[in-house]
């Protein structure tokens, strides 16, 4: 009786320790590399306080998009929306890496009506056939998110990375299904199809649920919006980002936020 009273005590030690953290998003696939002429992998996705740890809210498995090595779109197999993730499968039938993701854009007005606040997030289209658009006292912000993973069918391949010039994307130094412990891993972003400088980055190692400090790493990007880290464990790691600026759209002043989430794995030397 006494040792499980000292136990609860030392947990509620930890608990206490351990960093507040905001929810991240995630996709997490079963296998990140994977031989043969035909695979399947099971992908989770989850917006979660811990990582890799469901206990927050689901992603949509219908949101998700996945791009094969050749460019096509390969198709989501039905899925599963639980309590606090999603499951889906996808399968692998080519050489190469493919591409697992999900991205939307979001906006948000503020404004003052008859002497009161108002708030509002929709659609731009929403936005625009209520005239909030076009109301010149209404502050306006755009919101874009990227949450990506990559799984490789036998060689590593590139063509999955080809520039869009929209938002916030990651070009590969290091391919990210090529990645193992205790090397230099590089990676480069860019933004709108240049060189994203400045970007402060989150690397943190999964499983952070067990560990009394989260691990977190940040990196800043240089001048050609490369950065570089060396991941001193195999295991399940979790990149982030974001940026914010004054920009304008369609003649309008704007608040412009970009953010880019990624999951990958660093294999054992």
């Amino acid at each position: 009786m006494k040792f499980r009273n000292m136990l609860l005590i030392a947990l509620a030690g930890a608990m206490v320790a351990q960093p507040a953290l905001a929810h991240r998003a995630w996709l997490l696939p079963s296998t990140f590399t994977l031989s043969g002429n035909e695979q399947w992998v099971t992908v989770d996705g989850a917006i979660s306080n811990d990582l890799f740890f469901p206990n927050h809210v689901p992603m949509r498995y219908t949101d998700v998009t996945v791009t094969a090595p050749d460019g096509t779109t390969a198709p989501v197999e039905e899925g599963w929306v639980g309590k606090f993730k999603t499951s889906f499968d996808v399968k692998l039938d080519q050489q190469g890496t493919y591409l697992i993701g999900t991205s939307g854009e979001g906006w948000f007005a503020r404004w003052e009506e008859n002497g009161e606040p108002q708030r509002r997030r929709a659609s731009l289209e929403e936005l625009k056939a209520d005239g909030i658009f076009d109301n010149p006292d209404a502050e306006l912000s755009r919101s874009a998110r990227k949450i990506e993973t990559y799984v490789t069918l036998g060689a590593p391949s590139d063509a999955v990375f080809a520039l869009k010039n929209k938002g916030l994307e990651l070009q590969p130094i290091t391919h990210p299904n090529d990645v193992y412990a205790g090397e230099e891993v590089s990676f480069q972003f860019m933004l709108d199809g240049a060189p994203a400088a400045g970007l402060e980055v989150e690397v943190v190692k999964g499983n952070d649920r067990y560990r009394d400090e989260a691990g977190l790493l940040t990196v800043t990007t240089n001048e050609d919006g490369e950065f570089s880290f060396t991941p001193d464990e195999a295991g399940r790691y979790w990149i982030s980002t974001d940026t914010s600026a004054e920009g304008e759209y369609e003649g309008r002043a704007i608040s412009d936020r970009a953010s880019y989430v990624m999951t990958f794995e660093a294999l054992p030397f």
